[in-house]
């Protein structure tokens, strides 16, 4: 694609620092930089090389700053046009200065996201790769970074490109039998696209399935730590990020709002919520507010962590109190942790042991002294793979809400054709329905994409990327 302008970006944070790089790419980036240059000669410099010199405004002489600039060359650059990057001295004041330089010989200041989506317009990134980058950007912990380095490495849109290629072959079929619709002939083996559409089913259900943990993944596990007063949820909190983070008091109803710290677990991030404690008779109406309060946070949970005294409560009560908070929330994950083992006698914990075995997850701790906590938190890890991978069928996980959908309403088009096949239905429907689904995952890399979508995307990079 022909992009005649040329763009100029701070690609730095801005504030002091050792180093400022400024950016620019397009057809003038080598001749803009130039005019400023002390080198001479640069347009004759072959690419991927660094060259020392000053820059000065043209006119007066006056020098900016002693730069290196990187000279990348069209195609092979991260947008496949020509690429500069300026490093020079990390002052605000001087990188201002050095952009309105460039500005006045014919750049422009780069929009949010533009050097990311002039690569994407020019071949060198598909969509999906192009979003990994914002998401590697943003990586804070191990394993979104491991997800967003495979996603920009073409691992996604490589199995979503087999998936189009194999159902496009029939959809060709299809259009094929409607241009010759007067004569009653079938190119396409319904049976073989039955089995076909079955297996791309099957990948894109995983795929969809994957961002549960996907979403966790990227954006935390949101973790309330719930139960009756004193069971020590406070005190876990605070043996969980090894800080005093939460007051601790043996008075019942401490804990009035949430308290909320978030902890990386073998690069998951928990986000661990402490809650009020639950009981039906609040002593005051601030405690009552808190019960309720605590009631909502656990409906926006990923996970519960319920606590409980193991010296205060048979299993029956802890399976009634977990039952009850979790009647209208089937699906949301629990794992029971038993508190104070240190108080309980072996009866009690193995009466616990053998209750809970094919109820929910235990853990047993004793959170004052710190004891059986790498016990729970390998029990975390479990319940959040196990629930976010088990049976998902995908090497790939989806962590981008925008490919969530996409997948969700190809899943439906798919449907449809199968639902289709089975009642008979015309061809120019199948036709259709499987054109839509084609059209959702295309969406995904932007093989089909609109400029409303690219807007949307490029707009959340920062300016310089």
């Amino acid at each position: 694609m022909l992009i005649s302008d040329t763009i100029v970006a701070l690609s730095t944070p801005p504030g002091a620092g050792a180093l400022a790089v400024v950016r620019l790419s397009g057809p003038r980036a080598v001749a803009a930089t130039q005019a400023l240059f002390s080198m001479r000669r640069l347009a004759e410099q072959p690419g991927h090389t660094l060259h020392y010199g000053t820059l000065r405004e043209p006119g007066s002489g006056e020098i900016l700053d002693e730069v290196v600039v990187a000279l990348y060359r069209a195609p092979r650059s991260y947008t496949r046009e020509d690429v500069v990057e300026i490093s020079g001295h990390g002052s605000d004041y001087v990188a201002a200065r050095i952009i309105a330089a460039l500005l006045r010989q014919g750049a422009r200041l780069a929009e949010a996201g533009e050097f990311t989506k002039r690569a994407f317009l020019n071949g060198a990134l598909d969509l999906a790769q192009a979003e990994a980058v914002a998401d590697l950007i943003a990586a804070d912990s191990a394993l979104s970074h491991q997800v967003a380095l495979q996603q920009l490495r073409g691992g996604f849109s490589d199995e979503l490109r087999g998936l189009r290629a194999r159902l496009v072959q029939f959809a060709a079929l299809l259009e094929l039998e409607l241009d010759f619709g007067e004569e009653d002939v079938e190119f396409a083996d319904r049976t073989g696209l039955g089995q076909l559409l079955a297996e791309v089913r099957g990948v894109v259900a995983g795929l969809l399935r994957s961002f549960e943990l996907g979403n966790a993944i990227k954006n935390g596990i949101t973790t309330v730590i719930a139960g009756r007063p004193n069971a020590g949820k406070s005190t876990l909190l605070n043996a969980l990020l090894r800080e005093e983070r939460a007051i601790v008091s043996a008075i019942p109803g401490t804990t009035r709002d949430f308290i909320e710290d978030e902890v990386s677990l073998d690069g998951l991030r928990f986000r661990f919520v402490d809650t009020a404690g639950l009981r039906d008779n609040p002593a005051d109406e601030v405690e009552a507010i808190g019960v309720r309060r605590t009631r909502e946070r656990i409906g926006q949970a990923a996970l519960l962590l319920y606590l409980f005294d193991l010296s205060e409560l048979t299993p029956a009560d802890v399976q009634a109190d977990i039952a009850a908070l979790t009647a209208s929330l089937p699906q949301l994950p629990v794992l029971a942790v038993g508190n104070k083992r240190d108080l309980a006698s072996p009866a009690q914990l193995a009466a616990f042991a053998d209750s809970f075995a094919g109820a929910y997850p235990l853990a047993l701790i004793a959170a004052g002294p710190r004891a059986g906590l790498e016990e729970l938190q390998a029990a975390l890890l479990a319940q959040v793979r196990g629930a976010g991978l088990a049976g998902t069928g995908a090497a790939t996980i989806v962590t981008n809400v925008r490919h969530a959908r996409a997948l969700e309403e190809a899943l439906g088009y798919l449907d449809a054709v199968r639902q289709g096949l089975a009642v008979g239905r015309g061809t120019e429907l199948l036709a259709a329905d499987l054109r839509h689904a084609l059209a959702a995952l295309g969406s995904i890399t932007g093989e089909i994409s609109t400029d409303d979508i690219l807007t949307s995307i490029f707009t959340q990079f920062c300016i310089g990327k």
